[in-house]
């Protein structure tokens, strides 16, 4: 993520994207040839995965700083597309699977990555409306950013926040098997929550478009309602109850995704919000690495996945907690991350001195 973040700041993010997109590709198509684990540590994991984030950061970035005054919205749209390509997976890699092995299945989802070279050289680099087209040279970057105190309390917010919010995409159907699913219910139940998850981006996004719009307080409310949903879940004992309280924190956590990335140009300022961005990538691996674990490890000493599930809905509402102590929460921000993420006037915007 900074390594993202870094790179288009100094070329810009149209050519990051595209090398991102080859090396995914390359990543996914060198791993078809390998022969052992270690190989695909190495080509799937490092090097596609390396990819991902050149191609990430920089188009996040992007939409948000060419959409200053309806950022959410904008946001919601382009991260709603990793809930279609979600859906469209879910059933085709069985079938890549079945139908040419898991080598032959690389080698065609390779193919599909290398389409990102295209679509980074879409983003044209046009400059933002009221804005410098060159940034100032003492514009603070990633090491001012790690000493500002309201971006470290957001970044660890969610921390905590994925520290739960990955548990039931990836338990979710080991649940359903636990209480009496087959395997068509217990995959309905995930396409379930991954559709939603989609309409939540694009709802939330609308949302906190409106011009009575204070994004930090749709973000807090979202994430408050996605850890009560996780809360619940382990209520859902039937297939029903199960699929019912899956499509509830399937939405509110699409919800989520959109307004996070948005809610850093409130924090941090819409001038450096892809270095934001980047780090905000590399903070929140932590949390997302200890969740999935975690939950498996209790559910192992426990028996079941009722504690797994409340301390993921505890870590999501801890995180939405330190929401609260932002500056922007109780009153309109008035930097480069405003009211609507309106951008600053022309100019070298103030330095990050941590309040």
């Amino acid at each position: 993520g900074p390594l993202g973040s870094a790179l288009s700041t100094r070329f810009g993010a149209r050519p990051v994207a595209m090398v991102g997109g080859f090396l995914s590709g390359l990543g996914l198509f060198l791993g078809a040839f390998a022969t052992h684990m270690s190989h695909l540590y190495l080509s799937v994991g490092l090097l596609a995965g390396l990819g991902w984030a050149l191609v990430f950061t920089p188009s996040l970035g992007t939409v948000g700083r060419y959409f200053p005054a309806r950022r959410s919205l904008a946001t919601g749209l382009a991260v709603s597309g990793a809930s279609v390509s979600g859906l469209a997976l879910g059933p085709l890699v069985p079938l890549l699977l079945d139908t040419y092995g898991w080598r032959g299945a690389l080698l065609l989802l390779a193919a599909i990555s290398f389409n990102l070279v295209a679509a980074g050289a879409l983003l044209r680099p046009l400059p933002v409306p009221n804005e410098s087209p060159e940034p100032p040279r003492d514009r603070p970057g990633l090491v001012r950013l790690l000493r500002h105190g309201p971006f470290l309390r957001y970044a660890l917010a969610f921390v905590l926040v994925d520290a739960g919010y990955y548990v039931p995409f990836v338990h979710g159907a080991a649940r359903a098997h636990e209480v009496g699913c087959d395997e068509h219910r217990a995959g309905l139940v995930m396409a379930a929550m991954a559709a939603v998850d989609g309409g939540g981006r694009v709802a939330a996004g609308w949302l906190a478009a409106r011009p009575a719009a204070l994004l930090l307080r749709h973000l807090f409310a979202w994430a408050v309602l996605t850890g009560l949903a996780l809360l619940l879940l382990p209520l859902g004992t039937s297939f029903g109850g199960l699929l019912a309280l899956a499509l509830a924190y399937g939405f509110c956590a699409g919800a989520l995704v959109p307004l996070q990335f948005a809610g850093v140009a409130e924090v941090v300022g819409a001038g450096r919000l892809v270095h934001a961005i980047g780090l905000m990538q590399m903070f929140e691996s932590f949390g997302s690495l200890l969740g999935a674990p975690l939950a498996g490890w209790l559910r192992d000493m426990t028996g079941n996945y009722t504690i797994s599930f409340l301390a993921a809905g505890a870590f999501l509402l801890a995180g939405s907690l330190l929401i609260l102590t932002l500056p922007g929460f109780f009153h309109t921000s008035r930097g480069a991350g405003g009211k609507e993420g309106s951008p600053t006037p022309d100019g070298p915007e103030p330095p990050l001195d941590p309040p």
